[in-house]
This record gives structure tokens, sequence and C-alpha cells, in this order.
């Protein structure tokens, strides 16, 4: 019997989702056997730092895929949202699993939905794409950075330190935690655009005949597209963790890809983004044109702008 090896970081959302593609795996190919094996990440270890400052959500990753290409693993199995643009040498982008939400979602003891709020409520976010649309609607808001794992950042909101966390709805639906909370607000892209790949599994893997066989059996067309259009959006625009940006592409049932993008200064004092739906026979490069039309009316200096707010802790 072949073996695989899957490298995953040990967060309970983590290992939840190895644990899902493994079974698919198993359920699928008997004749694989699948391990999980865990690995701390730079970013698991670093957690008194926003990831903007440290280099963003890449270092979740450096480790992980340090063990494929030393050949200790076949396989990884990422929150998408969380894998740069551009691919080391020898690793592949092998698969995109059907999404689940791609929206955020508010986390609250008390409050409803971010109306409610009362003024100077502190909210949690390490996202300064959520910073960013956030105190746009609402800029008496608190915002105060939140690291940690999923069940530790709610724990956070319960021992009252926020009154409202910002978190994927994803990652809260995938472990069941939303009856945790008294108040668990999916946010609607009218008011909040998700990060790219937000809602995806990514599958990363080495470039092997028989791994990427099996890898084949994960992929989802829809997700692929919706998050090739999202990916190369931010690329164009060499985006990170470092500044705000957002955009979602959503396939529609009558052959059409909704894009609605958006980015600007953490502070939500100059925003730009852009809206479009185009047919599936014309998504070729519809990421890196709306990317180029921004840039046309300024995203580039926006965004080193944003980049110099960030470092500079004036958010």
């Amino acid at each position: 019997m072949k073996k695989l090896t899957i490298a995953t970081r040990g967060s309970k959302l983590a290992l939840w989702q190895s644990n899902y593609i493994k079974s698919v795996i198993e359920s699928s190919r008997p004749d694989i056997e699948v391990e999980l094996k865990i690995i701390i990440t730079s970013g698991d270890k670093i957690l008194d730092v926003p990831l903007a400052k440290i280099g963003g959500k890449g270092l979740f990753l450096k480790e992980i895929e340090e063990a494929l290409l030393a050949g200790d693993a076949q396989m990884a199995v990422h929150s998408l949202k969380d894998v740069p643009t551009v691919m080391p040498e020898g690793l592949l982008l092998s698969a995109i699993t059907t999404r689940e939400d791609v929206r955020d979602a508010m986390l609250s003891q008390k409050y409803a939905d971010i109306i409610s709020l009362p003024q100077g409520a502190v909210v949690g976010t390490s996202s300064l794409r959520r910073r960013m649309q956030l105190v746009k609607q609402r800029p008496d808001l608190i915002i105060k950075d939140l690291r940690g794992n999923v069940d530790t950042r709610i724990r956070k909101l319960k021992e009252g330190e926020f009154d409202a966390i910002i978190l994927a709805a994803a990652g809260i639906n995938r472990l069941g935690f939303a009856s945790l909370v008294e108040y668990f607000y999916p946010i609607s892209l009218d008011e909040m655009i998700p990060a790219m790949g937000q809602g995806a599994l990514g599958i990363e893997t080495i470039n092997e005949p028989w791994v990427l066989e099996i890898a084949a059996m994960l992929e989802d067309t829809s997700s692929r597209i919706e998050t090739t259009i999202e990916r190369e959006f931010v690329d164009t625009l060499n985006g990170g963790c470092q500044v705000p940006i957002g955009v979602s592409a959503r396939v529609l049932n009558d052959g059409r890809v909704s894009i609605c993008s958006t980015l600007g200064m953490p502070d939500g004092s100059d925003i730009m983004g852009e809206e479009i739906t185009v047919s599936l026979d014309k998504i070729n490069g519809v990421g890196e044109a709306m990317a180029r039309r921004l840039i046309d009316k300024g995203a580039m200096e926006l965004l080193s702008r944003a980049e110099i707010m960030a470092d500079g802790h004036k958010v």
C-alpha cells in the first residue's frame, strides 16, 4: 500500500481541514494510506506582532513547504487565502476544493451585527482589509489586533477583551463553533469584501504523477475559476497581508461571473474598487484587467501609502 503524507499545522482548523482531505482520499482510494505530519510554522510561533509587520500569511507555509521539498511529505492542505500567488519552484497548487462560505463573520456575546455595535465598541481583527472596511462604515469603532487560533480568539471574546471579533465564516462553520457565541453574523459582500481565496482549501503538492492523480479528484471547477481571478487580481497589484485588498469572484447560475474588489488605506480614509460581471467565455485575464484599471486610477500609489501607514503603527 502506498503512503501519502500530508504536512499540516497543528491548529484545530488546520487539523480539521487535513483530516477532511485525508478522509476524502481514503474513501476514494483504499489503496492509499494517508498520514498527517504536524509542523509548527513561524506564523504559529510569533503571536504578539501583527502579520502585516512580519511577512504576512506566507509565514504559515514556510516550514510546511520546506518539508514537502525535503521529501518528508507529498501534500499540504492550506486555507487558500493564506497561500501567496507565486508558488515555490518544485511545488504546485494542484487542486482547489469546493468553497465553504466565502464571507467574513462577526462574532459577539452582546451584539447581533455591525450596525448594533455601540459607539466606541472594541472589535478584534488581525486583518488590515477587515479594518479598512469596518472603519469606513463605523469610524467610531476601536479596532484592536487579534492573533491566535480560532478557539483562542473566541476565548478572548468571551473573556471580555472585545465587544466583537471578525473571522472567516468558513473556519467557524467547519469547526462547528457558531454555537459557542451568542451572535454569529455572516457579513454580506455589500458590507465587507473577503480576501482572495477565502472559503477554499488549496492543495499544495510535489510534482509527482501519482500525487497529482490523487489531488485531481479534489478539484472543483467553479472554485478554480473564482480563485484564479482573485489571485490574478492580487498578484497584479503585488498585494499581500501588508496592504488592505479584498476581492471576490462568484460563478453565477446564468453562466456569468460576478467580481467585486476593494483596496485602500487601513484607516478607511481613501478607498477604491470596482464591480463587474462577465460571461464565462471572457474570464481569461479579467482579474488582471480589473487590477490594471485600478492601477490607472492610482491604486499603486494608494497601496504604497497604505503600507507606510501600516508600517508606522498609525492604524
